[in-house]
């Protein structure tokens, strides 16, 4: 059995991982608030920021924290289109599950088939994730700590779900979007001690490329996305500041007149 390490470069990973967990988290939430607070294509357009900033987040938190993953006796590569497949799946079932949220008259209803699925989805891109690796040995897994692992994504997107349909203020969602962060994390490292990896040392060179060659690069482009894309909600007017602006040049219209 080969030695797991998962924070190669001490507490850097854990915690620059966790940091974009709770960015995606906060965004998704205030894209979320902003959609139920709005109507038709406008709604539309903050779900689907929603999904992808928490989907982003989700899915850079696994990757920036595999940065710091090795296993003794081996190299790690990674399969490009199945690391690239996992994003588009985080998205997209982080999006259904948002959609279901946004758009759903049963607010019960909604909060449960949303959580499931995006749980599901979140777990989903995790283990996805995983079969990207490309190592000399086998990999195996714990069936009770992936179980776990599947329960506790469940539960932590309920919980971003529920805040978002419950919590309005900017604290409050910093607050909600630290605890997600936990959630997230307590998901990806429960879901990595499940792992066993058996090495079979070989000469043969492995396919995929490396941490640092793809991995590395595409993690700093979507943490850039969410930097950016949190500075454009921060900026952008809430439908109860838009609200306050149409009644104060209301009267300055009166008068013009």
């Amino acid at each position: 059995m080969g030695h797991l390490d998962h924070a190669d470069f001490g507490w850097l990973t854990p915690v620059l991982s966790y940091v974009m967990a709770c960015i995606g988290a906060a965004l998704g939430l205030r894209c979320t608030v902003r959609a139920l607070g709005a109507t038709g294509r406008s709604r539309r357009n903050w779900l689907i920021t929603a999904a992808s900033a928490i989907g982003t987040g989700i899915w850079t938190m696994h990757f920036v924290a595999m940065l710091g993953f090795s296993v003794s006796g081996t190299e790690i590569r990674y399969n490009v289109p199945l690391t690239i497949l996992s994003l588009l799946v985080a998205m997209v079932v982080v999006g259904a599950g948002v959609f279901a949220v946004g758009y759903g008259r049963d607010r019960a209803r909604a909060l449960f088939l949303g959580g499931l699925t995006t749980g599901l989805g979140v777990a989903s891109m995790h283990y996805l994730g995983m079969a990207a690796l490309r190592l000399h040995g086998v990999v195996h897994y714990d069936p009770v700590l992936v179980g776990l692992s599947v329960l506790i994504a469940v539960v932590a997107a309920t919980a971003a779900l529920w805040a978002a349909l419950n919590i309005q203020s900017p604290i409050a969602v910093a607050v909600a979007s630290l605890v997600m962060g936990v959630a997230v994390s307590s998901m990806h490292y429960t879901g990595m001690l499940a792992v066993r990896v058996r090495v079979s040392p070989a000469g043969e060179a492995l396919p995929g490329a490396t941490a640092m060659q793809f991995i590395f690069p595409l993690a700093v482009g979507l943490g850039s996305y969410l930097f950016l894309t949190s500075a454009f909600v921060a900026l952008s007017p809430t439908a109860g500041e838009r609200e306050a602006s149409a009644s104060a040049q209301q009267p300055v219209e009166s008068v013009a007149r």
